[in-house]
């Protein structure tokens, strides 16, 4: 009866996803129409598109049994974090701009951006190549936890369970493109806010409430430290720091991330879309990782996988319906990241890559058509990536999906908010901060699948144990000294076209010259104090 009911809730999803993509077939005719909804996205849509393409199934399952494991209550810092910085800042800091900027230079991509901002064709093919090459193991890495989720609830194999949500985002995506992404969004958004509260409030209701959940937890040590596991910071303060800023800062320098500035209607449309994210991401990412702070109470140890954390702990504590309210919310949380992140690969390749590399301009049919092309080869190359990893256990798969989201963010966030409001900001400093982003992360990796044969003295030392010993600690430090690189390399490196840079930076001119403007003649008309200036009173006495 449970599995009946579960089929059945999946079949009106899955049908109601794909009802969306056909009503928005008709926006999807143009390549700006497909690739970013014709600009004119409204910023409730964009901004649960921002929010689901931000949190995907490996939080939700993966993460939050990880973290919450190792810091306790204290990984709800994690979801504060991604908040705050990943997404009321992102939005105040990068929102107008990349709207404004995007414009300004016919760019729609990232990619595309930085060939245009810095004159260099060159500089638009390696970011492509660095979004393809990462952007497919992050792809398969969505589809971690799915598996054991559905194994729970229907005993069928996990491939299987891949080939269905890959087929049903590929279906919605091809014939409705942006507009439809957007819209299914939005309503997997609401089922993921609506369902995150329900099973927050259910477990912890299993367990006595909030009170005798927090007490029974503060009773677990930690190398001799009781309570450690309900402490402010948790048991791993430096740790903790690490996560925060690789998922909330790195958000800030993922394509797919930026790209939804690109489509937002209007600016005024901004103050909306950051709040109504950034409330999104309070409940949803702030939930689960709340929610992955009692792990430890459903489970001894971890030695079955953190993957495995979560589902344990809603098959000891929810009823049939709510069982079926998690697999909506974690297919949700997949095929919005999922449907996110093929668009923004696709786009790159054909519009970057191929369209960038001929003499001839590519028709606008050539152009839709490898755009669809690329979205079916991006999802089934993901597909088969995560059934080829649960099959074999290839560790390697899984040490370069930690990498991915290190080497993306190191090699684009630091280049790409310095040019954005820096004019000074180069290209050789952009080329110095891919290629140090890259091969850090690609370090990383060798290092972590060497790490059984590496010497002690060198597992033993601060730089192993601080950040090579784990790609979380690799992915913020390469994100952090990018910051330092862009400004030292600019400053003795040959600078930009002042003339091209006059013209893209104008809109902003305009402003900054208009409030000077308007202050300047405020402060230099003639005006009469209330002081100097008689009252009627007195007018009428002296008549």
């Amino acid at each position: 009866m449970e599995v009946i009911l579960y089929i059945g809730v999946l079949l009106a999803y899955f049908a109601v996803m794909i009802m969306i993509g056909i009503r928005n077939s008709r926006s999807s005719k143009s390549v700006q129409g497909f690739v970013l909804g014709g600009r004119s996205v409204g910023p409730w849509l964009t901004a649960f598109a921002y929010g689901t393409s931000y949190f995907s199934a490996v939080i939700f399952i993966g993460y939050a049994g990880q973290f919450g494991w190792n810091f306790g209550v204290a990984a709800t810092w994690i979801g504060i974090g991604n908040a705050i910085l990943g997404s009321l800042l992102a939005w105040a800091v990068l929102g107008r701009r990349t709207r404004v900027m995007t414009q300004q230079l016919d760019s729609a991509t990232m990619p595309d951006y930085f060939g245009k901002r810095f004159s260099d064709k060159r500089l638009k093919t390696a970011a492509s190549v660095i979004i393809f090459i990462f952007l497919i193991p992050y792809t398969a890495s969505l589809y971690k936890g799915l598996g054991s989720l559905f194994a729970m609830a229907f005993a069928i194999p996990y491939w299987v369970c891949i080939l269905i949500m890959a087929a049903v985002t590929a279906v919605y995506v091809l014939i409705g493109g942006y507009m439809a992404t957007v819209w299914n969004d939005f309503i997997q958004g609401i089922i993921m806010l609506f369902g995150i509260v329900v099973i927050v409030a259910a477990v912890l209701a299993s367990k006595g409430g909030f009170t005798q959940a927090i007490t029974e937890l503060s009773q677990i040590s930690e190398n001799g430290m009781q309570g450690a596991y309900t402490s402010f910071f948790g048991p791993d303060l430096y740790g903790l720091v690490m996560v925060v800023i690789l998922t909330s800062l790195g958000t800030w320098g993922l394509p797919q991330m930026v790209q939804k500035f690109y489509s937002i209607k209007s600016e005024s449309s901004i103050r909306t879309g950051m709040v109504v994210s950034t409330v999104f991401a309070l409940v949803v990412a702030g939930g689960c990782y709340f929610l992955g702070g009692f792990g430890r109470l459903f489970a001894e140890d971890a030695s079955a996988g953190f993957d495995t954390i979560v589902p344990t702990m809603l098959r000891e504590s929810l009823p049939a319906v709510l069982i079926a309210l998690v697999l909506i919310l974690v297919v949700s949380a997949s095929m919005s990241t999922l449907s996110s992140l093929v668009m923004s690969s696709s786009s790159t390749i054909t519009l970057d890559l191929i369209k960038g590399a001929r003499k001839k301009e590519l028709s606008h049919t050539t152009q839709m058509v490898l755009i669809r092309v690329f979205v079916a080869v991006f999802i089934a190359v993901s597909a088969v990536i995560a059934i080829v990893y649960d099959a074999f256990k290839l560790s390697f798969i899984a040490q370069m999906m930690g990498v991915s989201w290190g080497a993306l963010a190191g090699a684009f966030l630091a280049p790409y908010l310095y040019s954005l409001y820096w004019k000074k900001t180069t290209k050789v400093s952009c080329w110095v901060c891919f290629a140090f982003g890259v091969l850090t992360s690609i370090a990383a990796l060798v290092i972590s699948l060497s790490s059984a044969s590496l010497p002690a003295s060198f597992t033993e030392s601060f730089l192993y144990k601080y950040v090579f010993g784990s790609s979380i600690y690799v992915g913020a430090w390469t994100m952090l000294i990018g910051f330092l690189i862009v400004p030292l390399v600019s400053l003795f490196t040959k600078k930009p076209e002042t003339e091209h840079l006059d013209k893209i930076f104008r809109p902003f001119t305009q402003m900054t010259d208009a409030v000077e403007t308007a202050v300047e003649g405020y402060l230099t008309k003639p005006h009469v104090s209330t002081a100097q200036r008689p009252s009627e009173s007195e007018d009428e006495t002296e008549e």
